[in-house]
């Protein structure tokens, strides 16, 4: 096998993950502007990490279970912020943030007498794309369908978006890491709020697709962490996106175009 072949093994699943993901989590990313909680998924991706790592601590290193795990960490977060929407909205965002560094601080103490700890946040953080398998993406790829279905099909309102939200984002952390849940969710529908609803879909998605792919392939040319570099390629590719848009579409009201969302 010749060093071309080794490196589209590698790439290949890899960047099937991230479309797998994107296909969720661009139009969640439309809904999480527009309801002006652009925190949500940094809140529920380390939450579910945090489920992670409880189930790693409680000696349940069988990927279903760390999956499940994740699951019903990033579940009950939901319903939490769903209890917190009802009885506080008016402070939705700051009560959001602040169960992120409460979750994230949790994962901090509970590795911090493990001697491989930092190592393993580390990975839940920035993700570990590259190794990902072909094996791994069969349930998450069927799950990924059945929430794009919901997601397409039905507005999402109260405890249906959390839930739905919950259970993307969960698919989506071990695969991927925290870093890459926030990007793939925010920077492609920032970089296309500007243009007309009918095409901002598509755009982000090929956002989204192009930013995967080079930051993938740039990884291995120059032996950077992928993560890293696909975050990056992402804004590259969203910010000329956005300015092209902002420069042909006049919108006469701004305001709504900043919390603009998809269209359906």
């Amino acid at each position: 096998m010749n060093g071309d072949a080794i490196e589209l093994s590698i790439i290949a699943p890899a960047f099937l993950a991230g479309v797998i993901v994107l296909l969720t989590h661009i139009p969640l990313g439309a809904l999480v502007l527009k309801r002006g909680i652009v925190f949500i998924d940094l809140a529920i991706a380390q939450i579910a990490a945090l489920g992670v790592i409880l189930a790693g601590i409680a000696d349940l290193e069988h990927a279903w279970a760390m999956q499940l795990c994740a699951g019903l960490a990033a579940v009950l977060g939901a319903f939490l912020l769903t209890w917190t929407e009802k009885r506080w909205p008016d402070v939705q965002e700051a009560q959001i943030g602040v169960l992120f560094v409460l979750a994230a601080t949790g994962s901090l103490l509970l590795l911090a007498h493990n001697p491989h700890g930092g190592e393993h946040l580390r990975d839940l953080l920035a993700g570990q794309i590259l190794w990902v398998r072909y094996d791994q993406l069969l349930i998450p790829a069927i799950a990924t369908v059945v929430i794009a279905l919901l997601v397409f099909r039905r507005p999402l309102a109260g405890v249906g978006f959390y839930l739905v939200f919950a259970l993307a984002i969960t698919i989506s952390v071990q695969l991927v890491g925290v870093y890459l849940v926030f990007a793939s969710l925010i920077i492609p529908s920032l970089g296309v709020r500007s243009y007309p609803a009918r095409r901002r879909l598509p755009l982000a998605y090929a956002v989204g697709i192009c930013g995967y792919a080079m930051g993938l392939v740039l990884s291995l040319v120059f032996d950077l962490p992928s993560g890293a570099l696909i975050v990056w390629m992402l804004a590259l590719l969203a910010i000329p996106t956005h300015a092209v848009g902002a420069r042909r579409h006049r919108v006469p009201k701004p305001a709504k175009v900043v919390a603009g969302a998809f269209d359906h």
